[in-house]
């Protein structure tokens, strides 16, 4: 059994049909789903579930293997029923656009700077990303914040495609941060590019175009080690 992750090729699919293949306490495995699982810095999605009869608030979602389990609340639909899913959309697209906003800002610290990331997390509209910088003084950090508003300004495209494992070893510079974190087991590897700026590997929700992130403030940064340094973004509830 697997579960089909509808969200790895449309990311703006809200709503979906799908089948229960297993339950575990109060969590479903879904035979197809578009709740991203969590990871890469990402968190998981909320939302519901319905039969059409009765309605399953969604509470946390976590891929296990080859299924993505949903946790419910209350007693879970059984094996074999089938389900309408639908994500808390204001809250998905808050995080993606906060994603994007963050691959914006590695690719230009990257393209303009060359420093690897070392970290990074997100929430809905906020997120940081830690960088391999010996120094990072304030007026470097309001040219970085004039730099990714001109990135946003450009509307550029944000596409997805997949790449044999193979090649994506032979482009070292697609992998961002400074550990190489994808298992060997991955043959087929999800790639994210803002063209004309950015592209990496990548397993999470983006927006598609840069327009749609809208402002990106640099509400504080600090030093977290020697050659190690912390950018913290906010982004505004409207684009």
């Amino acid at each position: 059994m697997e579960t089909r992750l509808l969200y790895l090729t449309d990311a703006y699919q809200r709503t979906f049909e799908a089948t229960v293949v297993a339950v575990e306490g109060t969590a479903v495995a879904l035979d197809a789903t578009a709740f991203y699982p969590g990871g890469g810095g990402q968190p998981h999605d909320v939302g519901w579930l319905t039969d059409g009869v009765r309605t399953w608030r969604v509470t946390a979602v976590r891929r296990a293997g080859s299924l993505v389990w949903h946790e419910v609340e209350g007693a879970p639909p059984p094996v074999g029923e089938t389900v309408r899913g639908e994500i808390d959309w204001e809250r998905r697209y808050a995080l993606m656009r906060t994603h994007t906003a963050l691959h914006i800002l590695c690719g230009v610290v990257w393209r303009d700077y060359g420093a690897k990331v070392t970290g990074g997390n997100m929430e809905p509209l906020r997120g940081r990303m830690d960088f391999e910088f010996e120094t990072l003084r304030g007026e470097l950090v309001r040219e970085i914040e004039e730099k990714v508003n001109a990135e946003v300004a450009a509307a550029r495209p944000v596409r997805v495609f997949f790449m044999p494992r193979e090649e994506v070893d032979r482009h070292p510079d697609l992998i961002r941060t400074k550990a190489n974190l994808l298992p060997p087991e991955i043959r087929t590897v999800r790639i994210v590019e803002i063209e004309g700026l950015d592209i990496q590997a990548d397993g999470g929700t983006h927006v598609g175009n840069t327009r749609e992130v809208g402002r990106i403030r640099i509400v504080d940064y600090k030093s977290k080690g020697r050659i190690n340094k912390r950018i913290e973004i906010a982004l505004d509830p409207s684009p």
